[in-house]
């Protein structure tokens, strides 16, 4: 079996605890050294085979995969969730072209990891409901279809989540308030870079001073940026959940929803 694990933002207690079970049985593990925090492995039993994957190719972890037999306890460990540019696809269909049966464990995104950080809710009532996770077309730009641009997504108005787009953070100031954008300069902007871990920095902005807060800290990668009107809290709107004038199937209302 090959699990492909989601080890989480960086500290070691953030890993799920089916992805430290699936670690701490495993024989074989590759994992990416120039993402996930060597003291993750500290899950592994002693005597485990390691392959460092930040020099190697799809093929040469693949080659990995194929030189042991399928019962053999694999685990490919990807930082924050396996499911998000963790490049999971490729080696799913490997397995599925070559009969191994595989699994995928989600693990903790450095999407929640810096909101809760930064204490804050993503989905506002009246302000957000919605949450884009996308990137700038940068150096990998045949990656990003033509329709899935910041300046398109920043109409919205609704809370972006921003990968692997630091290093070109005067484009992503400009896109992001381009065109018709439902964002302003005064948008706020949360940036958290390596969260959780011990060189951690949490920075707190606009879209009008991002740009001068990513050169001050000297960020240049492993960053993530939280961006939208939510991250100011609370509205005038409060959940329908709680309210004492909502009925939900395990409570009447008692009182009148504001």
């Amino acid at each position: 079996m090959i699990s492909f694990v989601g080890a989480g933002p960086g500290a070691p207690d953030l890993i799920t605890l089916r992805g430290m079970q699936r670690l701490a049985a495993a024989d074989v593990v590759v994992w990416a050294a120039s993402l996930v925090p060597e003291a993750v492995l500290d899950h592994c039993r002693d005597g485990v085979e390691v392959h460092d994957s930040k020099s190697m190719t799809l093929q040469q972890v693949c080659d990995v995969f194929a030189r042991h037999p399928d019962d053999t306890a694999i685990v490919r460990l990807h930082s924050g969730d396996s499911t998000v540019y963790s490049a999971v696809a490729e080696q799913v269909a490997w397995c599925r072209a070559n009969d191994r049966s595989f699994e995928i464990v989600p693990g903790v995104s450095s999407v929640s990891a810096t909101a809760a950080a930064a204490g804050c809710e993503l989905t506002v009532p009246g302000v957000s409901q919605s949450v884009v996770l996308t990137r700038l077309a940068g150096g990998t730009k045949r990656s990003v279809p033509d329709r899935e641009t910041i300046r398109l997504f920043a109409a919205a108005g609704a809370t972006m989540a921003v990968f692997l787009s630091v290093a070109h953070v005067e484009r992503l100031a400009d896109e992001l308030l381009a065109g018709d954008s439902g964002y302003d300069a005064d948008t706020p902007v949360v940036i958290g870079h390596r969260v959780t871990q011990p060189s951690e920095q949490l920075l707190v902005s606009t879209i009008g001073g991002m740009v001068d807060v990513v050169r001050a800290a000297g960020l240049d990668a492993t960053t993530m940026f939280l961006i939208g009107p939510a991250l100011d809290g609370a509205g005038d709107l409060c959940s329908h959940v709680y309210s004492d004038g909502y009925s939900t199937r395990f409570r009447a209302a008692t009182g009148t929803e504001a």
